[in-house]
């Protein structure tokens, strides 16, 4: 009887599964299925069989050149997401391992900064990308990436590092490593799950940006997230255009996350159990 109901307990959790996942790829399956109609066919209503035609991704690469933003896109998220490590593993390290009796107020205050609407420094820092010289260029745009995501960063790896013990640390310090020698060569092998899924969480986070990308560039180092609003226009949205150019701004994205869910939820889990 107990292993009827644990079976049958096991396939319900299975099949809410299921249903959950079906419920968040529903959006992403109805894109790539416009994408493949013709603008007719996608206003026409509401329709789970597409014709698959290519005519949108052609018009998509016709109007606008991909190449572009796509390389933007990557050299904003990987530089923010480096930057951010060579500075929050350091910063990490001090509050996990030397911390004060203000360190949980440093942290909550860094994670506050997260809950502010962008909308409320927008023209501060917008004016600040125009005193600088700087606006529409991809090293404003790393660096302003790095510092929207570096909460993140410092608090997840601050999570990672507690969990190591600090004993390691003495030990290799006893050996005659220095502050770097026991950050670089002791501490960051041990957390390479955490590091690792830090890396790619800001990566995509990166990546998907678009309040600031939208607002701060225009061609020179305007992302994919630009590359799809461009397909906004004012006579009107043209469904089948628009879903084109978002299915190939997020297949690079899907792909990665596809091919590295498992270091990514091995680094989730890190440390959640002993």
């Amino acid at each position: 009887m107990a292993r009827a109901v644990k079976t049958s307990t096991r396939v319900s959790y299975t099949i809410a599964a299921w249903v959950v996942a079906l419920l968040i790829f529903f959006p992403i399956l109805y894109t790539i299925i416009t994408s493949l109609k013709t603008e007719g066919e996608a206003i026409a209503g509401f329709n789970l069989i597409p014709s698959f035609s290519l005519e949108s991704y052609r018009e998509v690469q016709n109007q606008q050149n991909y190449i572009k933003p796509f390389t933007n896109s990557v050299v904003l998220a990987v530089g923010s997401t480096v930057l951010g490590l060579l500075i929050g593993i350091p910063a990490a390290w001090a509050m996990a391992f030397s911390p004060t009796k203000r360190t949980k107020d440093v942290l909550m205050w860094m994670l506050s900064t997260k809950m502010m609407p962008a909308a409320a420094v927008l023209v501060p820092i917008y004016l600040i990308f125009l005193r600088l010289g700087i606006m529409d260029s991809r090293i404003g745009m790393t660096v302003l990436l790095m510092l929207i995501n570096l909460p993140i960063i410092v608090w997840m790896l601050y999570t990672y590092f507690r969990e190591i013990p600090g004993e390691i640390l003495e030990a290799a310090r006893m050996d005659g490593a220095n502050l770097w020698g026991e950050i670089w060569h002791v501490l960051t092998p041990m957390a390479v799950p955490g590091i690792a899924s830090t890396l790619l969480l800001n990566i995509i986070l990166a990546w998907n940006e678009s309040f600031w990308t939208i607002r701060l560039t225009t061609t020179n180092a305007a992302p994919l997230t630009a590359f799809i609003a461009s397909f906004s226009s004012p006579q009107g949205l043209f469904w089948a255009k628009l879903s084109a150019a978002s299915v190939m701004a997020i297949a690079p994205i899907l792909i990665m996350g596809w091919f590295s869910q498992k270091q990514l939820v091995r680094g989730l889990t890190f440390g959640a159990v002993k």
